[in-house]
């Protein structure tokens, strides 16, 4: 693998800052929607997710979809 000289990284670096790509946000393939929970519920889900070794995103989602099912 090539690396490039410290004039190189300098010279795209200053062509990125000056030019940054053009990014449409309508063609995303990932959403992050930000959700803020209380301090109780974010040390239920690190406890859970250290406990059973899933993501809270993981627990959350299987929260939501028993509540989904208990609605039907």
């Amino acid at each position: 693998m090539e690396t490039m000289s410290e004039q190189e990284a300098f010279e795209l670096a200053e062509y990125y800052t000056e030019t940054p790509p053009k990014v449409d946000p309508s063609k995303a393939r990932i959403r992050v929607p930000m959700v803020r929970i209380d301090d109780e519920t974010a040390a239920y889900l690190a406890e859970k997710a250290r406990e059973t070794h899933k993501t809270p995103a993981d627990i959350i989602g299987e929260m939501v979809q028993r509540e989904i099912a208990a609605a039907q």
